[in-house]
């Protein structure tokens, strides 16, 4: 059994003791300890643990855990607000001890621990809902009551890149991951009766693919929710957010990465990346039937332009007319090599003007409504400080394709 799954599973039992056990029972003090050790364990060879719990599934850093027969915890810790967990620092017992009970409080239908005395006690341990928060004096995480985790989407950005990978190296097709990535980000769109909508900027073009994947996803998921979309199916959408440029994993990088504008060939290899895309998601995944679509129709505009060639007439699908904005958007937002990334706004005038021609009109309307009624935060990878929006640029289209 691996260190993450005997933690989570000594966690269960702790909270068990702590459930059946009176205080000073030694079976309640053996679970205790037990779960510490192990957590100790952990701690050794992983200097910063992460799960989260999404839907009864438990993730560890951006991989499912797997192997947790009968363990329902997961589901229990998202009913009592916990949707992620961490661990920071030096853990010492009283921490951890502090940290269970207040769990098993909640479990229970107690209190959560104070957030004063939360924020007045020093803790190397980190849980709650996520939210937007920001760091204290130490560096460390504030441990508030209801969200204590500042969101840096690091899980979420290393999640896209092992995906990517594991496509790119073994035809793999990790679905399962890919929807727990969405998960993770339709949680952080959220912040009290706000939308927050967290979007990544680069800091090297070779990163391109892996921010645009993320940020795309964030917007489809946003976007669906406005349109009415159930919760289900709106991550649905996020997942084929998170999943139409899979097809570029197949692109040679130096064509990928370009800085400048492609020649004629490189652009035909890189206009393969729909088909490509598609072609994988079909033959890899029997659920993945619109996400295969939507990555084959994404750059198909709604006058009929763009590519793969239509060879027969029909419109393109819901889906992929959603995603067509949103991938859109981010392009235009992101700095390139060739050009400054262009303020929200005036990437959002950019795609009004072709509302009727490039885009679903309707649909764009929609989206105005998204991102005028949302607080985007847009934040550079590898840096949990929030930047501010990009700046104006020079707002030439060109270069690479989205």
């Amino acid at each position: 059994m691996s260190d993450p799954i005997r933690l989570l599973t000594s966690i269960g039992q702790a909270l068990a003791a702590l459930r059946f056990y009176a205080k000073g029972h030694p079976a309640r003090d053996r679970a205790l300890h037990a779960s510490f050790e192990e957590a100790l364990d952990l701690l050794s060879a992983d200097p910063h643990p992460r799960f989260i719990f999404l839907e009864g599934d438990a993730a560890y850093h951006h991989l499912l855990v797997h192997g947790l027969k009968e363990w329902d915890w997961g589901a229990r810790f998202e009913a009592a607000g916990i949707q992620r967990l961490e661990f920071r620092g030096d853990l010492i017992y009283e921490d951890y001890e502090r940290f269970l009970f207040d769990v098993a409080d909640r479990l229970n239908g107690g209190e959560a621990w104070d957030n004063v005395a939360r924020q007045m006690t020093p803790t190397s341990i980190a849980y709650g809902s996520v939210g937007f928060h920001d760091e204290d004096a130490d560096g460390l995480v504030a441990p508030l009551a209801t969200a204590g985790l500042i969101l840096e989407l690091d899980d979420e950005i290393a999640a896209v890149e092992w995906i990517h990978d594991e496509v790119r190296q073994h035809r793999a097709m990790p679905v399962a991951e890919a929807e727990a990535v969405v998960r993770s980000l339709a949680l952080a769109i959220h912040r009290d009766s706000q939308v927050v909508l967290p979007l990544l900027q680069l800091r090297e073009f070779d990163q391109y693919t892996t921010t645009h994947s993320c940020n795309v996803a964030v917007l489809a998921t946003a976007f669906a929710e406005h349109l009415g979309y159930a919760p289900d199916h709106a991550r649905a959408l996020g997942v084929c957010g998170l999943l139409h440029d899979i097809g570029k994993v197949a692109i040679p990088l130096d064509v990928l990465t370009k800085p400048g504008r492609l020649d004629p060939q490189e652009r035909r290899i890189i206009e393969q990346h729909p088909t490509e895309g598609a072609r994988m998601l079909i033959e890899r995944e029997r659920n993945m039937d619109l996400a295969a679509v939507v990555a084959y129709e994404h750059h198909r505009w709604a006058d009929g332009r763009g590519y793969p060639t239509a060879h027969f007439g029909r419109s393109c699908h819901h889906a992929s007319r959603v995603i067509q904005i949103c991938d859109v958007f981010d392009a235009l937002c992101t700095h390139r090599p060739y050009r400054s990334g262009m303020p929200p706004a005036v990437a959002l005038a950019e795609i009004e003007a072709e509302a009727g021609s490039h885009f679903n009109a309707s649909l764009v309307q929609a989206f105005s409504m998204v991102i005028n009624g949302s607080a985007l935060q847009v934040m550079e990878m590898g840096s949990p400080e929030f930047q501010s929006p990009p700046g104006h640029g020079n707002n030439r289209r060109g270069g690479s394709a989205t």
